[in-house]
């Protein structure tokens, strides 16, 4: 058995990260479109993908990453937008 490398390590923190966005979203305890659930997402994709693309490569998993982080990063940004047009017409928005 080989060690771990660097990948492997982001790869686990990476699922961590993913599985642990979803458990705090269905306690509760983040919005699905908050910022943070948004992050943890993206960042969890990325630590996959990069241990994918350093590791053993895999096409449909990298896929299903790839669309992850994708979907993160809109969410992010709408989640932005929202946020800024909730600011100008005057309104309170939860960040979390």
């Amino acid at each position: 058995m080989s060690p771990f490398m660097w990948h492997d390590w982001a790869g686990y923190a990476g699922v961590l990260l993913v599985l642990l966005a979803f458990l705090l979203l269905q306690a509760h305890k983040l919005r699905g479109t908050g910022l943070a659930y948004q992050l943890m997402n993206g960042v969890g994709a990325s630590g996959v993908l990069l241990s994918l693309i350093f590791g053993s490569f895999n096409t449909s998993a990298f896929l299903m990453e790839l669309a992850w982080l994708i979907i993160s990063v809109y969410g992010i940004l709408r989640g932005a937008k929202v946020r800024r047009e909730a600011k100008a017409a005057g309104h309170s928005t939860q960040l979390w």
